[in-house]
């Protein structure tokens, strides 16, 4: 049967002339310098083996979920799961969703309801926004980390008598790779009797005592709605949980279309979840090393290159500011070339003029990689 395709080629072509072209890439023998792998768990042989010990031992024959968890998916490994990790996140109830992704898109679209009013951070990740889009509430964005306007925003919410306000936030942003006002955002929201939902993604395992984020390592876990923590970047499987009382877990059960119509994790995703938890405690060599890597790079970079190259970032997220699409891709395929694994971040992700090199420190990157990086990006 034919089909007219030419509006692909034409769109894909458009892309292209933009550069803006996004393709796929295997992995290469490059130093990694691009990966949310912060801890190396994704390669540890510590963790596989953990992983098919654990999968040899389980009495269940199953190799899938076989449907959604509310037909045939629900298991009781899935509810041993969740407990674990509402013990280990120090909350009340957990639900495992099969990606960050679906998290968000779950949680965002179905909390906010006609007439309430959802208040995002400028910078969320696009999962978020995607949720928020979802919703049918009344939404608006507030500057990145501005206080001052997110409280503008809320006193016009109450004032209007809104049923009920939600704010939603990153407690490390992808993009800058810096930090929300965790504390002050819990204190703004009690004021105006707003609900916080933070997003932990790039948090999980890298903050805490034993990883379990920046809302526990400040101790704000019972004035916080909801988190969400996914578990394919500082714990290297995949997965994610929303995390927060048992009300909030029976809410989602029950409106979260993200969770209602998907196929579960199948069972070896579950174990692999369960393994990772098990091995952050032990990993406080790992954390130690890679805030350490941070002060190291920020230390360096900043000798090499004026402060305003860089974002504002205390974290494993360090971002090279460089003007225009085209010098950036420049910049990146020079680090490639020089053997380090760095990615371009262009417009439209970010805004035009703030593209990027978006450097991901891990704690298994040495001082000499991250040295020579620093020397090639200066160059």
């Amino acid at each position: 049967m034919y089909q007219n395709t030419t509006f692909l080629t034409n769109r894909l072509r458009q892309r292209e002339q933009m550069g803006l072209l996004r393709q796929l890439h295997s992995g290469s023998n490059l130093v990694d310098f691009c990966s949310n792998d912060y801890l190396g768990l994704a390669r540890s042989p510590a963790l596989r083996q953990a992983i098919q010990q654990t999968d040899y031992q389980r009495t269940s024959v199953l190799n899938g979920a076989t449907g959604s968890r509310l037909l045939a998916g629900h298991t009781s490994l899935a509810d041993k799961v969740e407990t674990q990790l509402a013990a280990f996140y120090q909350t009340e109830s957990a639900l495992v969703f099969n990606s960050g992704y679906d998290a968000n898109i779950g949680l965002l679209s179905s909390l906010p309801q006609r007439g309430d009013v959802l208040l995002t951070d400028e910078l969320i990740h696009a999962s978020m926004i995607d949720g928020a889009r979802l919703s049918y509430a009344e939404r608006h964005r507030f500057m990145h980390n501005n206080l001052d306007h997110l409280s503008t925003l809320l006193r016009e919410a109450r004032d209007q008598k809104t049923p009920s306000i939600f704010v939603a936030v990153e407690s490390v942003y992808s993009m800058d790779g810096d930090m929300a006002p965790l504390a002050e955002l819990v204190g703004l929201c009690a004021d105006y009797e707003a609900h916080l939902i933070v997003d932990e993604a790039h948090a999980t395992g890298v903050y805490g005592i034993n990883g379990e984020g920046r809302v526990v390592e400040l101790g704000l876990q019972d004035r916080v709605l909801a988190r969400v923590h996914t578990f394919g970047k500082g714990l290297g499987v995949h997965g994610a949980a929303v995390v927060g009382s048992g009300l909030l877990r029976n809410y989602l059960i029950n409106t979260a279309r993200s969770f209602i119509y998907t196929t579960a994790l199948p069972p070896h995703s579950l174990l692999a979840i369960q393994c990772a938890h098990e091995q952050l405690p032990i990993l406080t060599e790992q954390r130690a090393k890679l805030h350490q890597h941070v002060v190291f790079f920020r230390d360096i970079a900043l000798q090499r290159m004026p402060t305003a190259c860089w974002t504002d970032s205390s974290s494993p997220i360090q971002c090279l500011l460089i003007k225009g699409n085209k010098a950036c891709r420049a910049v990146a395929a020079r680090a490639q070339g020089a053997g380090f694994d760095v990615r371009a971040i262009l417009s439209p992700t970010v805004p035009v003029g703030q593209e990027r090199i978006r450097i991901c420190l891990h704690s298994f990157n040495a001082e000499s990689e991250i040295a020579g990086l620093i020397d090639t990006l200066a160059s």
